[in-house]
């Protein structure tokens, strides 16, 4: 640090303190991206990022929110609850964030967003799906994608009207997210009249599925549902493949919407033919085309979540600008009374914070290690 830089910048803080003033004025107003930056999920923060910094970069030049530029602080928590709520807080108390686009995995979505809760500090969750996200009641916690008891739903029809599944394994990771979700998978699937025939849990970070192989093999699945994460998602299905299981059709959800499936599968011979749940792709859509070919001229391909953490910065955007505030409650409230339009198309939210349209579609993974929304069934 110079010293005329230091100066200056302690003559500043003697005048604000002179006028009475309890804070240094900012030029910049900082919104919290939180996710998994680091681990074994860091591809998911790593979409976050580029969506979050490129929406930023554009309405910034545009004016920013209410006059002032947007500047995005990082927070990794590498799905891990405990790791949330600090970065939560120090978001909160040392960033001074006005708002958040995070966090991803449900497990630390929930406790993070009592932090901002308290704090009154707006946030939208571009990925977390479980349904008690929104439930508690937290005026400010709003998502960009839709729920686990709505995708489940989408996987359980899926699996009986088009798999013709009649023996199916649901498997999950033991986590909020993906055990939440087989949960819904499953009820969904025994009111289709097609119960399951073996729910087993596995835990997060293993890669030997030997003995959960066998008992599927020897429980005569047709279907194998997995709720949870690509890095075991990966490695399950492949093992599934090298005991002679290949024609057991697998289907997972949107904790594998990630080109790092194959990484983990080793291999796209392993993942082609997987089906997977996620909301209508938004690199189909008109309102995204212009944003979509920009990323591809920087050599980047806006898949999976990037494009719902672009349209997060977007509402956060409109709704302090529609506010005329850059307090939370206020932008919350307008949020929920006032559609905006995003790279992904028209939102609005219900006063839970939950979207009022839900779009969850399936895709495929073909045998060049690459995902294809499939035709929505009639």
């Amino acid at each position: 640090m110079s010293q005329t830089f230091y100066k200056k910048g302690f003559l500043a803080l003697a005048v604000a303190a002179a006028l009475g003033v309890s804070s240094f004025v900012q030029a910049d107003v900082k919104i919290g991206v939180a996710g998994p930056m680091t681990g074994a999920n860091a591809a998911f923060g790593e979409q976050y990022m580029k969506g979050a910094q490129a929406a930023a970069d554009a309405i910034n030049k545009a004016g920013g929110i209410n006059g002032e530029k947007i500047k995005l602080v990082a927070g990794d928590d590498a799905c891990e609850p405990k790791q949330a709520v600090a970065v939560a807080n120090r978001l909160v108390d040392q960033d001074k964030v006005i708002g958040v686009v995070g966090h991803f995995c449900s497990s630390n979505t929930i406790p993070a967003s009592e932090v901002y809760a308290d704090a009154g500090v707006i946030m939208i969750t571009p990925g977390s799906t479980n349904p008690q996200v929104t439930e508690r009641g937290l005026d400010a916690v709003f998502r960009m994608c839709g729920r686990d008891d709505q995708q489940g739903i989408v996987a359980g029809d899926y699996i009986v009207d088009v798999l013709k599944g009649k023996k199916v394994a649901v498997i999950n990771d033991k986590d909020t997210y993906g055990k939440g979700l087989a949960d819904a998978t499953s009820a969904q699937l025994t009111k289709r009249g097609v119960k399951p025939i073996l729910e087993e849990g596995l835990t997060r970070g293993e890669k030997d599925f030997s003995a959960l192989v066998t008992k599927i093999r020897g429980a005569g699945a047709d279907v194998v549902y997995f709720g949870g994460l690509h890095p075991e998602a990966g490695p399950l299905v492949r093992q599934l493949r090298e005991a002679g299981l290949k024609d057991v059709k697998f289907m997972s959800d949107d904790g594998i919407v990630t080109d790092e499936l194959v990484a983990t599968a080793g291999g796209p011979q392993y993942v082609d033919g997987v089906y997977m749940t996620f909301g209508a792709d938004p690199r189909l859509l008109p309102d995204s085309k212009v944003v979509v070919e920009e990323f591809r001229k920087a050599g980047t391909e806006p898949e999976g979540y990037t494009l719902y953490a672009y349209a997060s910065i977007q509402a956060l955007a409109d709704a302090f600008n529609g506010a005329k505030s850059n307090k939370g409650e206020d932008a919350a409230k307008w949020l929920k009374a006032n559609p905006v339009k995003t790279v992904m198309g028209e939102k609005a939210w219900d006063g839970k914070g939950d979207l009022k349209v839900s779009d969850y579609v399936v895709y495929q993974w073909d045998k060049s290690g690459k995902y294809h929304q499939l035709e929505k069934q009639k």
